[in-house]
């Protein structure tokens, strides 16, 4: 599985009142783990910000003056995206200023669902906590995400945030393996063996070392920071 962890900086709010993009930034996931390869660019958008916008990202026309337009890089970043699963915090709205971009380039450029399926992290969040502060800032306090460098918003950082954040949301099973192949082909190995003890084979003994017993309390404590409870620790307090 291959998804991009996507987030933009714009000059407003508004894509449909001709706010443009400023800075994208992208972060590869392949099989919910970092790839190490990373799309990030600053763009010139050819117009002011609007009021507001500028003491968010800290950046300034005169720093965007030398850098390409969005038709200088939209082959780069597209050959980055296409094909993947975006993780968006907030979808609508990138999405919304991505496809403004596009379209000032003509009809054969398309449109980013047509070519990226998209996951909305706030979305997620809201379900799983609902009810909650889910900003970005509030997720990495809530699930144990260092953000203390993060002073102001910045394409690249927000995204690398975000890749932290969404697979500590999102870690469980998939995480485990449980939805893997290797599992797979496991359980049915497990199944072959149940059926051989039903007709009287001999059940094996497994001894468990101390270091093994230490590693997976770790992992049940690391689940239950990131997930806000562990049944199986809990299983363990209660007693037989």
């Amino acid at each position: 599985m291959r998804q991009v962890v996507l987030d933009t900086e714009t000059t407003g709010l508004y894509a449909d009142r001709g706010d443009r993009v400023v800075e994208i930034g992208c972060v590869e996931l392949l099989e919910r783990r970092p790839s190490g390869r990373t799309f990030h660019t600053y763009l010139n958008p050819d117009r002011e910000f609007s009021a507001g916008a500028q003491e968010v990202t800290g950046l300034t026309l005169e720093f965007l003056a030398d850098k390409p337009r969005f038709h200088e890089v939209v082959d780069e970043f597209l050959a980055f995206v296409d094909g993947a699963e975006l993780v968006i915090h907030n979808a609508a709205f990138d999405i919304g200023f991505l496809d403004a971009e596009l379209a000032r380039l003509g009809p054969q450029s398309g449109n980013m669902k047509s070519r990226c399926a998209v996951e909305d992290s706030l979305l997620l969040a809201r379900e799983r906590y609902p009810g909650q502060r889910n900003s970005l800032d509030a997720l990495c306090r809530r699930l144990g995400v260092d953000n203390t460098h993060r002073q102001l918003h910045g394409a690249l950082l927000d995204a690398q945030l975000l890749a932290e954040v969404y697979l500590a949301m999102t870690s469980g099973q998939s995480e485990l393996g449980l939805a893997s192949g290797a599992m797979g082909a496991a359980t049915t190995a497990t199944a072959a063996r149940a059926a051989e003890f039903e007709a009287g084979g001999e059940r094996p003994r497994v001894r468990v070392e101390a270091s093994d017993l230490e590693a997976h309390r770790a992992r049940l404590e690391a689940l239950q920071k990131k997930a806000g409870r562990c049944l199986w620790l809990e299983i363990e307090a209660s007693g037989p």
